[in-house]
């Protein structure tokens, strides 16, 4: 078994980032125990709002999306939470679509809203627990 913390991706569009802070804010315990990477500007509020240790790659726009999509690919992530915005059009469309195809293709579990958010970390809390 992999000694390492489970890693888990960040991402929340502009319209997403204060509910991502808030579940986040929630669900701190859990977090601490896990390593965390998110595109830049989420990871700069998840650090800087609550303290969080958190790896920062590119914003999505700049391709963050598409470095977090090889992480995937790599094995290095293992779930991914995006909270999207469906309401608002973005210009780098195809590089969220690829996120979600990764995830699906490489059978990593993905959450896009705050019921399936909390689903996948009581799960991967439930994980930690019987490590």
């Amino acid at each position: 078994m992999d000694d390492r913390p489970f890693a888990l991706a960040l991402i929340a569009h502009d319209g997403k980032k204060d509910d991502l802070l808030r579940f986040a804010r929630e669900h701190l315990d859990v977090l601490r125990g896990l390593r965390l990477v998110a595109t830049a500007t989420t990871g700069s509020l998840l650090s800087a709002e609550l303290g969080l240790e958190v790896e920062r790659v590119a914003s999505g726009p700049q391709g963050g999306d598409l470095q977090i999509g090889a992480r995937i690919v790599s094995g290095d992530v293992g779930a991914v939470v995006f909270f999207r915005d469906p309401l608002t059009a973005h210009p780098h469309e195809p590089d969220i679509q690829a996120v979600l195809k990764v995830c699906d293709v490489h059978d990593v579990p993905l959450a896009t809203n705050r019921a399936s958010a909390e689903i996948l970390l009581a799960g991967i809390a439930e994980l930690s627990r019987r490590r």
